[in-house]
């Protein structure tokens, strides 16, 4: 009798805990949001201060601007990162969707509204094959995305003979990231990826893909006992990765006015870092699309400061660097305390 009214008691109490442990989680992640924007502000504050022509109307709708590519990559790849994954492919499966839309509309004169929704599906099977490979290959993330990363960079220069492919003659193409729908200075690319990133919001919080994001990330053994396809879902996870890596293909080439297959190397760090920096964490289960948009702001305000006050770019580099050490041992702190 005792045993068992033993046990009735600690029932409550063990609810109890969990519901505590998961409040305090969720805390921890908000203060994490509200670290990352007051760090935004500091550093907007001090470049504002620094130089008189960083606080103005042109330069800062220049840093949203430049803020695009970076936080479209990066809203894909939170969801991977939150699985516990990683995707390499991004800088350079950009690059390749990037051609891939010159082909579509240049070489094969197909429509732009066509010639942008195939891109944007080319980046999707890309994000396929990356998935099919970490989850039925069970190829680790770094290494099949590291050979995704190889062969879409070959396969740009390729297909497109090493020369960029011009959109001279659809000048509407590159009013899709330069024009300005609201009829003032203000770009359109900014339009797109604030819809890119409330899409995001609700596919994270709202919708089973996130709830199955999180618990992939979270455990992915308990996960798969709980009678989950595993499998399935991170092809999915990745293949929606992809398809972000279409839309920046396509918002690059129609801000360049031409698909550069050159281009690429590199932004898969800094969308990784403004994942990171937003919060995410790098071994899976926790992270933000908000805390990812700040994320990318904060790089795109210190590489416009840098470049504003002069600093040279190699030092920019050693700057960035130094910030996503600061980023990934937070997180590590984080993961300490919890």
């Amino acid at each position: 009798m005792s045993t068992v009214d033993a046990t009735a008691g600690e029932a409550p109490a063990t609810a109890g805990e969990a519901r505590s442990a998961g409040w305090k989680s969720s805390l921890r992640e908000r203060l994490q949001q509200l670290l990352a924007f007051a760090s935004l502000i500091v550093i907007f504050t001090f470049f504002s201060i620094a130089n008189s022509s960083f606080f103005n109307y042109g330069n800062v709708t220049n840093i949203l601007f430049s803020t695009v590519v970076i936080g479209t990559l990066a809203l894909g790849t939170t969801f991977v990162i939150i699985t516990g994954g990683i995707d390499l492919s991004i800088g350079t499966g950009m690059a390749l969707c990037a051609v891939m839309s010159g082909v579509f509309i240049t070489n094969w004169d197909l429509p732009i509204g066509v010639g942008v929704i195939c891109a944007i599906l080319f980046g999707g099977l890309i994000g396929l094959v990356n998935g099919v490979n970490v989850a039925v290959l069970k190829i680790p993330p770094f290494i099949a995305t590291l050979a995704m990363m190889l062969v879409a960079q070959g396969l740009a220069l390729v297909i497109s003979d090493s020369t960029p492919i011009y959109f001279n003659e659809d000048p509407a193409y590159t009013k899709i990231s330069t024009g300005n729908l609201l009829g003032f200075d203000f770009p359109n690319a900014v339009l797109v990826l604030l819809l890119a990133t409330v899409i995001c919001v609700v596919l994270l919080n709202k919708t089973i893909l996130g709830r199955y994001t999180y618990s992939i990330g979270s455990n992915e053994e308990a996960t798969a006992l709980s009678g989950i396809d595993v499998r399935k879902w991170k092809i999915i996870i990745y293949s929606l990765a992809g398809l972000f890596i279409g839309l920046a293909g396509v918002m690059i080439s129609a801000r360049l006015g031409s698909a550069q297959p050159g281009t690429g190397m590199g932004y898969e760090l800094q969308a990784i870092a403004a994942v990171v920096i937003g919060g995410t964490s790098l071994s899976g289960g926790k992270g933000s699309i908000v805390g990812t948009l700040i994320g990318a702001l904060i790089i795109s305000v210190l590489n416009n400061g840098l470049q504003i006050m002069s600093i040279p770019q190699e030092w920019q580099s050693v700057i960035l660097g130094l910030v996503i050490l600061v980023a990934v041992y937070a997180d590590m702190v984080r993961k300490r305390e919890a």
